[in-house]
């Protein structure tokens, strides 16, 4: 049972590229492995994970050529979610440039500059990982325009302040920071909405 499990590990390596997708696992209660690659149900976890494949788009001022993919994957996945690409990718170039090992003074990781408490609550269990950082990311922008009902500038003053402090001061706080971030967000939202 083992050789056989093995040999499907590398088999998945060896698969040609143009089929690699992400693989989940999932042990039953007799202990035997299941693998797939589209999650049947809940039981299932992400195993493997692969980057995707996607032809160039408009890439991040500042990130490499190669990251043309970690663009166009916040877009499919901003889209999977009904929200704006152009908003996730404002917020991604105002947090980090693209940046996708980026930490900052306060502890935020990642191109999304996610805070450890929101990782987790967003199951990002690698904030380095640019593709977890952007999906809990993407989650987490869903999650504050729900709490203040679709307003787009309370929702990004939210994930630059938090939402505790915007629910304070009923709109965008009295921090120079926040107001500057607000403001940045939404031009590069404006830029990136005139070119989708």
């Amino acid at each position: 049972m083992v050789y056989f499990r093995l040999l499907f590990i590398i088999s998945l390596t060896l698969w040609p590229a143009s089929v690699r997708a992400d693989i989940y696992r999932y042990v039953d209660a007799d202990g035997v492995v299941h693998f797939s690659n589209t999650p049947p149900d809940g039981k299932f976890e992400v195993y493997l994970r692969e980057a995707p494949k996607a032809p160039p788009g408009l890439p991040l001022a500042g990130s490499s050529p190669g990251d043309d993919w970690m663009t166009n994957y916040a877009g499919q996945y901003a889209r999977a979610h009904n929200l704006s690409p152009a908003l996730v990718r404002a917020i991604i170039k105002a947090e980090s440039n693209g940046q996708r090992k980026a930490v900052s003074r306060k502890g935020a990781m990642g191109v999304m500059q996610l805070m450890p408490f929101t990782s987790k609550r967003m199951n990002v269990s690698d904030p380095f990982d640019p593709i977890e950082n952007i999906e809990g990311g993407v989650k987490y922008i869903k999650e504050l325009l729900a709490t203040f009902e679709g307003d787009l500038t309370n929702t990004i003053a939210a994930y630059n302040a938090g939402p505790a402090a915007v629910k304070k001061y009923g709109g965008i706080p009295p921090y120079q920071e926040t107001r500057q971030y607000v403001r940045r967000v939404l031009d590069l939202y404006r830029q990136y909405s005139a070119v989708e």
